[in-house]
């Protein structure tokens, strides 16, 4: 049995060792403003394999997953690389040259993937290089004792003192530890970087600044939200969501860790001058407040991948016209500090909806993980062409001569949002008391706004809802309605009907290419 296992455990430890000697050098190469390319094998692997994901299995990775779809793609490389290393680990121990050949052609990969990276140089390979190095060495070694255990030589010895090569029990004993040993160099090369300890320091200083500075001084006014816009029912989504809460949905394997002092944002291309604002320039502009709902295009009908709160930024709008747009222009495309791209129709950047680059989030310094220092939020859109975190360029361009980075894989170019509605209360398949029960939810549809919403239970007439309070077009809101709940199994279905007399369709789509539709409708019991 142990002939047996050392020779996958050879090809596991090589590659633990690999990973863990390339993120720990990763991890040394790191910059606090995360700018450049990803050092980092595992990122870049990652973040390779997100850049080919087709529209269906990302729909599928964030309905199955939702907001755990990053951790779900780490669990499944793994059990991959695991189950790779030690299929090279037995190859190697029946052919040292083959077993090598093919370890260094899997390193050759992982290299390629790093230096393919937005913003990526040569020097970023080189953890990837000096990793698999190591785990080359560490292969022929463990390969060579698993080969002799393999031919039963040397079972009680630790090594044979003509050949040099470990025992069986040498080779589990060592490959145990350099497994053990390469895994804590992973997860000290993930997980130990200074990066995000700088910029919660950069967030603590950031709110001194605001509230002594001039922006401090001259606080944008207040967005007033009125008590009758939250009916504060149990169960049901409040109108602001608080930030820890707040769904997030990006390509970003890691949150980007960016420096606000050395943070810029560029504005170029069809323009009559190119502009760069450092983020104290950016925070002495007169900001405004705004709330706004966003909403992940990979929401399906009745999904959480939607919140709204009240941002706090300067008008996109005035940072282009300070650029001069010139004719010919119909698009602006973001980029991210991490090279992910949004191609946004010029038009909603430059009308008078509050589409801004945002410094807060619910009064407070935008966190890492939703774009800090500084986002772009934008009403009537969907995130994947609008939303773009730690933004740092602009580019005022066409649809015919750029894409943002999810069009090409399938996504619709300008991502307008469609009428919704959401049952939050009861839950799917609750039990409920028979009398008078309460069913609630929530309705958007951002810079347009909802007039109406209706409820049927079974089979029965349409019944208008409640509304709580608008406080502004590009935000959902709250319904409930008063229901004489009669004991037996019923459905509960919701539509909403816009500004503009637009009702939410019936009809059933998936949200790719461009967003889910359909009436949402749950099965409850009453008592």
């Amino acid at each position: 049995m142990t002939s047996r296992v050392a020779a996958p455990l050879a090809g596991i430890a090589a590659g633990s060792m690999t990973l863990g000697v390339a993120e720990i050098l990763a991890l040394l190469m790191q910059r606090a403003d995360a700018a450049g390319g990803t050092p980092s094998p595992l990122l870049a692997v990652g973040g390779g394999f997100v850049d080919r994901t087709p529209a269906w299995l990302k729909d599928f990775a964030v309905s199955t997953f939702g907001t755990n779809d990053k951790i779900a793609l780490f669990v499944g490389m793994g059990l991959t690389l695991l189950i790779a290393c030690a299929i090279l680990g037995v190859v190697a121990t029946r052919s040292r040259q083959l077993g090598l050949g093919l370890f260094a052609l899997v390193g050759i990969v992982g290299s390629a993937a790093v230096l393919n990276r937005p913003g990526s140089a040569a020097f970023d390979a080189v953890p990837t290089v000096v990793g698999t190095l190591a785990g080359l060495a560490v292969l022929a070694w463990l390969a060579r004792g698993a080969a002799r255990a393999a031919a039963g030589a040397g079972a009680g010895a630790d090594e044979d003192s003509a050949s040099g090569a470990l025992s069986r029990r040498g080779v589990l004993a060592w490959g145990s530890g350099l497994s053990v040993l390469g895994a804590t160099g992973m997860y000290v090369g993930r997980t130990m970087g200074n990066a995000q300890q700088a910029v919660q320091v950069a967030r603590e200083r950031v709110t001194e600044q605001l509230a002594q500075s001039r922006v401090g001084a001259n606080w944008p006014a207040q967005v007033t939200i009125p008590s009758d816009a939250d009916f504060k029912i149990e169960g049901l989504a409040p109108y602001v969501s608080p930030n820890d809460n707040f769904y997030r949905i990006d390509t970003a394997l890691t949150v980007p860790q960016v420096d606000p002092a050395t943070w810029s944002i560029r504005v170029h291309g069809l323009v009559d001058q190119e502009i760069e604002m450092t983020y104290d320039e950016l925070l002495d502009q007169e900001l405004i407040q705004t709330a706004v709902t966003l909403t992940c295009v990979s929401n399906t009908v009745g999904g959480d991948l939607i919140g709204n709160a009240v941002w706090t930024g300067w008008p996109i709008r005035e940072l282009l016209a300070r650029a001069g747009v010139q004719a010919g222009a119909d698009m602006v495309l973001s980029t991210s500090t991490d090279g992910w791209t949004a191609g946004t129709p010029l038009e909603v950047l430059t009308d008078d909806r509050d589409a801004i680059l945002a410094v807060l989030m619910n009064d407070e310094p935008m966190p890492a993980q939703h774009g800090f220092p500084v986002r772009m939020v934008v009403p009537g859109l969907y995130g994947y062409v609008s939303a773009t975190k730690w933004v740092v360029d602009l580019k005022v361009t066409s649809f015919a001569d750029d894409e943002g980075y999810w069009t090409p894989r399938g996504w619709t170019a300008k991502g307008p949002i469609k009428v919704e509605s959401r049952i939050d209360v009861p839950r799917v398949n609750d039990t409920v008391q028979a009398g008078t029960a309460v069913i609630a939810g929530v309705a958007w549809d951002q810079h347009t706004g909802i007039e109406k919403v209706e409820v049927q239970v079974d089979d029965g007439d349409w019944q208008v809802a409640e509304l709580s309070g608008e406080v502004s077009v590009d935000t959902w809101r709250q319904w409930r309605l008063e229901w004489a709940a009669a004991a037996g199994a019923h459905t509960v279905t919701v539509r909403a009907t816009n500004q503009d007399g637009e009702t939410q369709t019936r009809e059933e789509a998936s949200p790719a290419p461009s967003g889910a539709t359909g009436w949402h409708s749950i099965n409850v019991t009453v008592a």
